[in-house]
């Protein structure tokens, strides 16, 4: 993986669109949103409303 800070797991769209990246550190996954050239970023919840983490041997760059 590299010196890589985040990966890209997920991508949906394409000047529309929803990604999901997992920071390697952390395992935390976030959900990036964006349209045209506006978008956000916000970690991905659960059901019980905590970060969904990802463990590092789950992650497949």
């Amino acid at each position: 993986m590299g010196n890589k800070r985040f990966v890209k797991i997920y991508s949906q769209g394409a000047l529309t669109g929803t990604e999901i990246w997992v920071d390697l550190k952390t395992g935390v996954n976030y959900i990036y949103h964006f349209a045209g050239y506006s978008g956000g970023m916000t970690p991905l919840l659960d059901r019980d409303g905590k970060p969904v983490i990802t463990p590092p041997d789950e992650i497949y760059d």
